[in-house]
C-alpha cells in the first residue's frame, strides 16, 4: 500500500499573526502590562497600608474605606455590614482612596519620567568620540609623512 501524504492547510493569517506577536513593540507592551500590574499592587499597598492610616490619623482617625452614605436600606456602622444587609450605598470613601491612589501613581510616574529624561539628556551631552578617519584621509596622511621624510633638494 502506498502511503498518502496528508497536507494540512494553514491559514495565511496565522503567519501574519506570528509576525505580529514576535515584533518587539508587542513584547515590550506585554512586559509593560505585567510590570504595571505588579506596580499597581505595590501602590495599592502603599495607599492602603501607609498613606491612609497617616491621613486618617491626621484628620481624626477616620477610615476612608468606611466613609459612605446609605441611599436605601438599613443604616449600618460599616460599609461591609451595610452591603451585607443589602443596603444601597454611595461609597465616597472608596472613591477618595482611588483618587489618592491615582495621585500617588501619577506622582511616581512623573518623577520616574523626570529622572529618566535627565539621564537621557546627560547621555546626549557627553562628548562623542571623534569619528575615525576615512581610508583616503589615512592614505593622504601617510603620503604627507613620507614626503616630509624625504631630503629636500
Amino acid at each position: 500500500m502506498a502511503e498518502s501524504k496528508l497536507r494540512v492547510h494553514t491559514p495565511g493569517w496565522l503567519g501574519e499573526f506570528k509576525a505580529f506577536i514576535m515584533r518587539g513593540n508587542v513584547v515590550d507592551l506585554a512586559v509593560g502590562v505585567i510590570i504595571g500590574a505588579a506596580f499597581t499592587a505595590i501602590v495599592n499597598s502603599l495607599v492602603k497600608d501607609i498613606f491612609n492610616p497617616v491621613i486618617g490619623l491626621a484628620i481624626g482617625g477616620i477610615d476612608f474605606s468606611n466613609l459612605f452614605w446609605t441611599i436605601k436600606g438599613p443604616v449600618e456602622p460599616t460599609l461591609a455590614e451595610a452591603q451585607k444587609a443589602g443596603a444601597v450605598t454611595l461609597n465616597y470613601g472608596l472613591f477618595a482612596n482611588a483618587v489618592i491612589q491615582f495621585l500617588i501613581v501619577a506622582l511616581v510616574i512623573f518623577w520616574l519620567v523626570r529622572i529618566l529624561t535627565k539621564m537621557h539628556v546627560r547621555e546626549e551631552e557627553a562628548p562623542a568620540a571623534p569619528p575615525a578617519p576615512s581610508k583616503s584621509e589615512v592614505l593622504l596622511e601617510d603620503i604627507r609623512d613620507l614626503l616630509a621624510k624625504q631630503p629636500r633638494s
